[in-house]
């Protein structure tokens, strides 16, 4: 990872023999996750993942990682993936479930067997939690209003019609809740939009594409980018840093691109392709009379359009990442400039190999 700062250990949480578990160790951030932990010299790391992976993807010593195969939703997988580690990366969630129960199973569910096999465990120092900026309902304020740590989250998320929106809510609740009734020591991590190489996708608070044309939904809308290695800087200065635990740490870049001005680019440097502008009044509009006819039609047309999505997702808003920067003194190790760099010159070259 280069490009990156350099993180003193020393004061630190934890040391470089201390054990550090990270679920979800074969994801898009987990595995950069692990690499960065192995480049900053800690030589215990285990990782939790459901199928087998090669200690030697993290281009680390593969002598300084241990693969642990399991499932959180057995306890007893949870309890040997948590023995002794000092502090847990819990990446691992339910993305992609249509279902509310299937979401609830894998993200909050498999949570709770965590949290209680570390609480039983009796060495955990820092649990860090990474939940998702999901969950944060928007409906209150002001067009071009501040969006921080601050504000609410959904207090009604199974009227959004996103299941993972409504798990990821429940998980942050769950987790809180052991902080105050078991002393569990948490810091709850909630990402803006993370990207970069392995992630090609146009993230749906820029639009989708429901009807098989691209609706551009965000317009000059700024939206909440954050590069993948800069967003694991964060977790783990999240994960080490003394003095935070029961602190929500919200992850943005600098410099973060509008809407429009990403969509200008993607299509310049990765691809041209047809797309229609829906001034934010007309994508109102539409949320509202697609949750009317979801309410009337009982189901029968999903709630993927409503107005709960539209403040959540495509209101105009500004995003602080004030508090990373005062508490962990995390400051963007590669620039936003850069970082779009990487990230269209990986989406080139997948592209060019499909």
């Amino acid at each position: 990872m280069n490009s990156m700062q350099h993180i003193d250990l020393h004061g630190s949480l934890v040391g470089p023999d201390d054990l550090i578990l990270v679920t979800g160790a074969g994801g898009f951030i987990g595995s950069r996750l692990v690499a960065r932990l192995l480049d900053l010299g800690f030589r215990r790391v285990r990782c939790l993942a459901r199928q087998p992976l090669d200690p030697a993807r993290f281009n680390g010593d593969a002598a300084h990682v241990e693969v642990v195969q399991g499932n959180l939703l057995s306890p007893d997988d949870c309890a040997a993936a948590a023995r002794g580690a000092a502090v847990i990366f819990h990446l691992a969630a339910g993305r992609g479930e249509k279902s509310y129960p299937d979401a609830f199973l894998n993200s909050v569910v498999t949570t709770r067997n965590l949290l209680d096999a570390a609480l039983a465990q009796g060495a955990l120092r820092r649990f860090v939690n990474v939940s998702s900026f999901a969950v944060y309902s928007n409906v209150g304020k002001p067009r071009r209003g501040v969006l921080d740590e601050s504000c609410p989250v959904e207090q009604r998320p199974e009227l959004r019609g996103d299941a993972y929106s409504f798990a990821k809510v429940k998980q942050d609740e769950l987790v809180a809740e052991y902080g105050r009734k078991h002393g569990l020591p948490y810091v709850i991590v909630r990402p803006g939009y993370v990207y970069g190489p392995g992630r090609d996708g146009i993230t749906g608070r820029v639009g989708m594409s429901p009807f098989g044309i691209f609706m551009h939904l965000g317009g000059s809308n700024t939206i909440p980018f954050t590069f993948v290695d800069n967003c694991v800087e964060a977790m783990i200065r999240a994960g080490i840093t003394k003095g935070v635990d029961g602190h929500v740490f919200n992850v943005v870049d600098d410099d973060l691109p509008s809407s429009r001005g990403f969509l200008r680019q993607y299509k310049r440097h990765v691809r041209p392709f047809r797309s229609i502008y829906v001034p934010h009044a007309a994508c109102y509009a539409l949320c509202r009379v697609w949750e009317w006819y979801s309410d009337w039609s009982e189901g029968q047309l999903p709630p993927l359009f409503n107005r709960r999505s539209w403040h959540a997702y495509w209101k105009s808003t500004r995003y602080s990442n004030d508090k990373i920067k005062a508490q962990l003194g995390w400051t963007q190790p590669v620039p936003t400039a850069e970082a779009f760099d990487r990230y269209f010159r990986s989406c080139r070259e997948k592209r060019a190999h499909a």
